[in-house]
């Protein structure tokens, strides 16, 4: 199975990197599924139901969102219309819509996607993220009830992700970390046969602090006062993620190639 998995889209130039880019990569490399963290996609600050829309309509099958998943209030009726939508899983039990769902791809192939929020650094405690996603397991092993299981972990730490890929190897096809918007170079696959990167970056605007317009973040840290509001930049805009391909029958990753389109990064892909 070829997989895409999409960093965070962050604003409008992040919209602007899935719609010029996705379609025509969809059709390029033959793409069976592709998955788009969009927490956001609008105005930087979660994802509206409208946005939501656009970014399934260039071609994402499904929309991981993260700690920011309600920031936009439609999304709390919008995560249980539509179950494209994926959130965080180790979220408050009360939260609307779904941390895991299993979908099928045109071929048929069964394919998990699921969530995670991790704890270190977050600016508020989530429920235990291993255990969470060992229930999942648990239901859905790989190579069985599901042809490939893809999750996204949704953290500030690098040495959480990298603890959760390995703890995760041999129980999914790709563990891919988000959140921090700065995507690492460490793509590889782990011993047991899942494909692992320690964040995919975002889609948007790379001229910028974290996809933030520069001054009023570089005001915050040398003076320590704000003065205005974060406002998403807004120029040329990358798309960034990484692309897997596995084994249908064990789940297994047999491949996994960084992912840099347009804007202001390397170009890179399968």
């Amino acid at each position: 199975m070829k997989i895409l998995f999409l960093g965070d889209v962050m604003g409008r130039a992040g919209r602007r990197a899935i719609t010029e880019n996705l379609p025509r990569l969809r059709s390029a490399w033959k793409l069976d599924f592709v998955v788009v963290n969009g927490e956001n996609a609008t105005s930087g600050m979660g994802l509206s139901a409208s946005h939501a829309k656009v970014l399934l309509e260039a071609g994402a099958d499904v929309l991981t969102l993260g700690d920011h998943a309600f920031d936009q209030k439609d999304m709390l009726a919008f995560a249980e219309q539509e179950s494209r939508i994926v959130r965080p899983l180790n979220f408050s039990r009360s939260a609307p819509g779904k941390g895991a769902r299993l979908y099928k791809t045109q071929t048929g192939k069964r394919v998990l996607v699921t969530q995670a929020l991790g704890q270190v650094f977050m600016k508020r405690p989530f429920d235990d993220p291993f255990s969470a996603l060992d229930a999942v397991f648990k239901t859905h092993p790989l190579g069985g009830m599901a042809n490939a299981i893809i999750v996204d972990f949704h953290c500030e730490a690098t040495s959480e992700k990298m603890a959760m890929g390995h703890w995760c190897d041999g129980r999914a096809s790709l563990v891919v970390g988000t959140h921090t918007h700065v995507p690492t170079s460490d793509a590889m696959i782990l011993p047991a046969g899942t494909a692992y990167l320690t964040d995919a970056g975002m889609c948007g605007d790379y001229n910028s602090v974290i996809g933030m317009e520069k001054a009023e973040p570089l005001r915050r840290f040398i003076t320590g006062m704000p003065k205005d509001r974060f406002t998403p930049a807004n120029d040329a805009a990358t798309l960034s993620g990484v692309y897997v391909e596995t084994d249908d029958k064990t789940g297994r990753a047999t491949r996994i190639v960084p992912v840099r389109q347009g804007g202001k990064l390397q170009q890179s892909g399968p």
